[in-house]
């Protein structure tokens, strides 16, 4: 069982079935935001539909740019042969 989902999750072949999936479950998350109560959000924003699902991938793409401007142009990253 654990070897068919390594074999999903790694192999370029499952490449296209995996984007649909992963595009499937962000529908259905921005969806079911649109069965939830409302009546107590603090903030105006938390009332929108989808603002959970839109601020999280908003986060998520952000944090990757931010680690990889400070990988590569801050001088955190390190060649592939330093410790040699």
């Amino acid at each position: 069982m654990i070897k068919r989902v390594v074999d999903f999750f790694g192999d370029g072949e499952f490449a296209k079935q995996r984007r649909r999936l992963f595009y499937l479950v962000l529908v259905l998350v921005v969806i079911a935001d649109f069965l939830v109560f409302r009546a107590h959000a603090e903030y105006p924003w938390d009332r929108l539909p989808g603002w959970s699902a839109i601020y999280g991938f908003g986060s998520c793409v952000l944090l990757i740019f931010v680690s990889k401007l400070l990988g590569h142009q801050g001088g955190l990253m390190r060649p592939e042969d330093y410790y040699d």
